[in-house]
């Protein structure tokens, strides 16, 4: 008998991650036998993370949707009924040419990042929707004030070339768990370990990053800003700044040397629970060893003064001129210097221009609301995919009465069926990554990542990009863009005149990978050029000032914590944040049985003498609530928490996570200073053992 024929096709990690891996995908008799990551692409390595390593497990679970289904139950029942593909298109299209001809405001797309690919997650979609002239979806949910902020002082998603970090000597990890959420570039700042480099962590809680690194400072959540400033205060009194950069390169130092004046590092200690002392000295390391880096994420942005907060650090590197050296300065993305052909891609000029009826856009983080207070029009429709956000939306009590409108007509297109699924009117199968073609950037690297289907698509499911290609025939549209191929799409990805990209195609088709055509070593803004208005770094920023921000660096309290808001926190004591899960990816990898049997199910860590307090011993069933609901989770006695913090790591899905709830039970839907994010680490709320009442 003879062996099966093996292939290998070359893919990428579609997820929500800095790293966006290499794959090579070993194919025998049509179906994926092994997976694993690419050797070629240096920061790959031939690695990838413990979640990723097993997708097959993920494409080949028995939990697949694999057929169209209709709703039969009450929404939120999760009760379906197979139906083809011919009835869920007719239903889609009749229920969406019905409202668009009232007007098409009252249908809105919802979508993030369940694929960051151009095809599957960035094109058809957008033009679809355009040409139906629906409502617009601000897509806030993760990272939008840090972009706002960042974008403010540096002009656009650049910074630090990762792989640059192992020549750096100093590097603060600032709100980030790069163990967890950047494990290949973890290695970069573990080499520059071994090569002498110090490393400091910042982050309110003691992470596996935390104690691999030299040194762990946990701030409040919400006060990264305001250490920020104490730093700038102390780098300028010690006079530890490079005056030649700043007068060269630099916008409004005079304003902002006068407006940190009086943000001593006593100011600072008792809004971020850090004493003067740990203060000042890291600010005097940081202006005196030399490169010196700051590897920021995310996780800080997600409170009331996140914007700021990122933009106060932004400006760190400037004072000192850590620029000047490939392997200083700062990195919170790297998506910037990709030079995507936004336009091409998304088509916004297939908008219909009818009068009375102005593009309206919808801000994500704040969907609940949107769904049941909406109006000229209210939303009578909505399609969701690449997204769950009955899981992942905050004050979920006001997500699930938004959905649970009988009125409102809801498509999910999905690989599960997921806490939004149990919500569908029509239910549809999607394609997992290995199924269809796709075209990748990076936010963590400067490498685009091509890929290519491995398999068939299992059963009846069908990409993103051929729902919407469908859907628009249906609806009666004969634009060429509604029809173009996938391959197509991936053509049109990037400004082809831009040298960044030159040669790219060859390369992409050749290894399934390909680096911008940057300098190597790469120091952006080593001779200023910041991609400003002015060019420079902007300590003041003119565009703040016309939107009605405060031009200058500042300090933006949470909106809930004992200094901003004392009679909260009298009621409710303990700060709460909600990091990821070391085997979930947001809810993408929650359902499989694997992660979490390794979960262990909800957990909640707090302070041994917190514990104590509340009687509280190693496993009990909690109760954590506050006035916007209550979920409950295990209790985890540690001191990697400070006292009066806890910490919930998550996404879990609501229906997998014991009490139909989770962290977002209990998260508000408060916006941030900038960019209109969420603030889910911006949260007080009680702790109690669970009682029968419960």
């Amino acid at each position: 008998m003879s062996q099966p024929v093996e292939k290998l096709v070359r893919a990428a990690c579609p997820h929500d991650c800095p790293d966006t891996c290499a794959m090579e995908v070993t194919v025998a008799d049509g179906r994926a036998v092994k997976i694993r990551g690419a050797d070629d692409l240096p920061f790959t390595n031939g690695a990838l993370c413990p979640k990723v390593a097993r997708y097959l497990e993920r494409v080949y679970s028995d939990q697949r949707l694999l057929h169209p289904m209709k709703r039969v139950g009450r929404k939120g029942e999760g009760r379906f009924e197979r139906i083809g593909w011919d009835e869920a298109l007719d239903t889609i299209a009749a229920k969406f040419g019905a409202i668009a001809a009232d007007d098409a405001r009252g249908i809105l797309p919802y979508s993030y990042g369940g694929t960051l690919g151009f095809v599957q997650g960035g094109s058809m979609d957008f033009r679809l929707f355009h040409r139906l002239g629906a409502s617009l979806l601000d897509r806030t949910i993760c990272s939008s004030a840090g972009v706002a902020g960042w974008k403010a002082t540096i002009g656009a998603m650049v910074g630090t070339d990762p792989e640059a970090l192992v020549d750096a000597k100093l590097i603060l990890i600032w709100g980030a768990n790069p163990v967890v959420s950047n494990l290949h570039g973890w290695r970069y700042l573990q080499e520059a370990k071994r090569r002498g480099a110090k490393l400091v962590c910042i982050d309110p809680r003691r992470t596996q990053t935390a104690e691999k690194c030299a040194e762990h400072l946990a701030p409040w959540p919400g006060t990264d800003g305001a250490l920020a400033l104490a730093m700038m205060q102390v780098l300028i009194e010690d006079d530890l700044i490079d005056r030649d950069y700043i007068a060269a390169h630099t916008l409004g130092f005079d304003g902002l040397a006068e407006r940190v004046k009086p943000c001593t590092p006593e100011w600072a200690a008792p809004l971020t629970g850090l004493s003067a002392d740990a203060i000042r000295c890291l600010a005097r390391e940081y202006g005196s060893v030399k490169p010196a880096a700051i590897r920021l994420n995310y996780g800080l942005n997600r409170c009331g003064g996140g914007g700021m907060a990122i933009r106060n650090i932004a400006c760190l590197p400037a004072l000192t001129g850590a620029w000047r050296h490939p392997a200083g300065g700062a990195v919170l993305s790297t998506s910037g210097n990709f030079p995507v052909d936004q336009h091409a891609l998304e088509r916004p000029d297939l908008y219909p221009h009818t009068p009375g009826r102005p593009p309206r856009t919808i801000n994500m983080t704040t969907i609940g609301d949107a769904l049941l207070t909406a109006d000229d029009p209210p939303i009578r429709a909505i399609y969701v995919y690449n997204s769950n956000p009955l899981a992942v939306a905050p004050d979920n009590r006001t997500v699930r009465e938004g959905f649970a409108r009988e009125d409102l007509f809801c498509v999910v297109h999905e690989l599960f069926q997921t806490d939004t699924a149990d919500y569908a009117d029509i239910l549809l199968p999607a394609t997992s990554q290995l199924e269809h073609r796709d075209l990748h950037k990076s936010y963590g690297h400067l490498y685009a990542v091509d890929n290519q289907p491995a398999i068939a698509p299992l059963g009846e499911a069908k990409p993103n990009s051929e729902v919407f290609r469908l859907l628009a025939a249906r609806l009666g549209f004969t634009d060429p863009a509604l029809a173009e191929s996938d391959d197509e799409i991936v053509a049109a990805a990037f400004t082809r005149r831009d040298n960044r990209v030159y040669g790219f195609e060859r390369s992409l088709a050749g290894q399934g990978w390909a680096r911008l055509n940057l300098p190597r070593p790469f120091a952006p803004f080593a001779k200023g050029d910041f991609l400003t208005p002015s060019g420079k770094c902007e300590f003041f920023s003119a565009s703040l000032a016309r939107q009605g921000h405060d031009p200058l660096p500042a300090w933006v309290p949470p909106h809930e914590s004992p200094v901003s808001n004392p009679a909260l926190a009298a009621r409710y004591p303990l700060a709460l944040i909600s990091p990821p899960a070391r085997n979930f990816l947001n809810t993408s990898f929650a359902n499989l049985p694997r992660f979490i049997g390794e979960e262990r199910g909800p957990s909640l860590e707090i302070h041994p003498a917190d514990a104590a307090a509340r009687g509280i011993v190693e496993g009990d069933r909690l109760r954590i609530f506050n006035d916007r609901g209550a979920f409950h989770a295990r209790a985890v006695p540690t001191d990697r928490v400070r006292p009066g913090l806890v910490v919930a790591p998550s996404v879990w899905w609501r229906k997998l996570s014991g009490d139909g709830e989770n962290v977002n039970a209990v998260t508000s839907k408060a916006l941030t200073d900038m960019g209109g994010g969420p603030t889910f680490y911006d949260c007080l709320v009680e702790v109690a053992k669970e009682t029968h009442d419960d």
